[in-house]
């Protein structure tokens, strides 16, 4: 029996899809612990794309379940797309999705409010897709769950509660129409009845797998970077992408967990607004945007490209406990003469003992950078560690000392053929 936690070890976009779906074959269930649509996971399988926002990206194996856990706020729109979207493609997903019954509902307000809120001055760089006003329902205790779908005359009375205050802040603050509780309180009947079969008590079942020896992998939204509690605040997301995170999100406690896996790019991105001391200008940005796509798989933004940065993973690793890592993106280097890694940072010419996660100190600090020597070779065939050229090994050699974590995955391409297991 074996319980892992995947998590995105930077600023999210490390390519989590593709190595949960390399990884859900050796288990028997795949959980999601937190975020909502505002994640993006794409698994190129042959000649197919799949991008899956709620939905665990194990769903794409026929063996494995697939579990979304109370950590997750659910768009009902978003989720009945996708699954209307697998079933288009042959996927099977009868008796392999099971979705918490206290998982939080995303309201129509929650998304007016957080589109009204990005436009204002104090703008963070969100996905628009109401997840930050859900999270601040669910923390006010003013959230709908999914089991309060089982009575309408509770839900209409939870929806005109707040919808009264919703209602009062659009007109009177935002001068925004209002909306319409009876639409809202039949649509989310109609949600009910069509996710009905796949309702559970997912920490009763996930427990109950554990008892029957089954493997489970818990899989993480964003990276650690963005986590609330530990991440660039005010630039962050609203939960708890961390490795912490998935015992909340899902009711396994964290003596049931043996490890931490962390997805780790090659270099670093972001998107959104805040702190990135690596960040790259000018034309060598917009090329290395080209070479690795860095477009965001939910919104199409384009993302912002810097070098590998140790001192970040260094800190990653202390708060989220990572074992073993999965490299992504490798191959994305393959067009430079030379590589910069951030090895540490300055600040007013003192070097940093640990990471400044208060943004104010980030936006200031110096990059150390060491440069290493590229490969200039296409390694996107390669099958295996020893094929790899010399320069390349020398690279990730480099990562797993400055990181002090073991790299057991070598993504060199978007494909599931494209992945060396070390």
């Amino acid at each position: 029996m074996s319980v892992s936690v995947l998590i995105g070890s930077q600023w999210g976009d490390e390519g989590k899809g593709k190595i949960v779906d390399i990884l859900s074959d050796r288990y028997d269930i795949v959980a999601r612990y937190q975020g909502g649509a505002n994640a993006g996971h794409t698994i190129q399988i042959l000649d197919k794309k799949f991008i899956l926002h709620l939905i665990p990206s194990g769903i794409l194996r026929e063996n494995v379940v697939c579990v979304i856990g109370n950590g997750v706020v659910i768009d009902p729109i978003a989720l009945l797309e996708e699954i209307e979207f697998l079933k288009q493609h042959d996927i099977d997903i009868e008796g392999r999705l099971f979705i918490s019954h206290n998982a939080h509902l995303i309201m129509p307000y929650h998304k007016l409010l957080d589109s009204i809120r990005e436009k204002s001055e104090l703008k963070i760089g969100t996905t628009g897709r109401g997840i930050g006003p859900c999270y601040i329902d669910k923390y006010a205790r003013k959230g709908i769950r999914i089991v309060d779908l089982l009575n309408k005359k509770e839900l209409e009375a939870k929806i005109r509660m707040n919808l009264e205050e919703k209602n009062n802040l659009l007109k009177k603050v935002y001068d925004h129409e209002e909306l319409d509780v009876e639409a809202i309180v039949e649509e989310y009947l109609e949600f009910d009845k069509a996710i009905d079969p796949y309702i559970a008590d997912v920490p009763l079942l996930l427990n109950d797998a554990i008892k029957q020896n089954k493997n489970i992998l818990m899989e993480g939204a964003q990276g650690a970077l963005l986590d609330v509690d530990y991440g660039t605040y005010p630039f962050v997301t609203s939960s708890n992408p961390t490795s912490g995170g998935a015992s909340t999100g899902t009711g396994i406690p964290p003596t049931k967990i043996d490890s931490v896996i962390g997805i780790v790019k090659a270099y670093t991105t972001r998107v959104g607004n805040g702190p990135f001391p690596t960040e790259i200008t000018g034309e060598l940005q917009e090329m290395f945007r080209k070479w690795g796509d860095e477009f965001g798989a939910t919104t199409g933004r384009p993302r912002r490209c810097g070098w590998f940065d140790a001192e970040l993973l260094r800190y990653s690793k202390l708060i989220n406990g990572i074992d073993f890592a999965a490299i992504t993106k490798l191959d994305v280097l393959s067009n430079l003469d030379d590589i910069k890694v951030c090895i540490a940072y300055e600040l007013n010419g003192k070097r940093l003992k640990s990471f400044p996660s208060d943004v104010s100190r980030l936006s200031e600090v110096t990059p150390i950078y060491e440069t290493l020597p590229g490969w200039k070779h296409d390694i996107t065939n390669v099958t295996s560690y020893d094929e790899l050229p010399s320069e390349a090994k020398s690279y990730l050699d480099f990562i797993e000392k400055s990181c002090e974590f073991k790299i057991t995955i070598v993504s060199v391409g978007p494909k599931r053929s494209q992945t060396i297991e070390l």
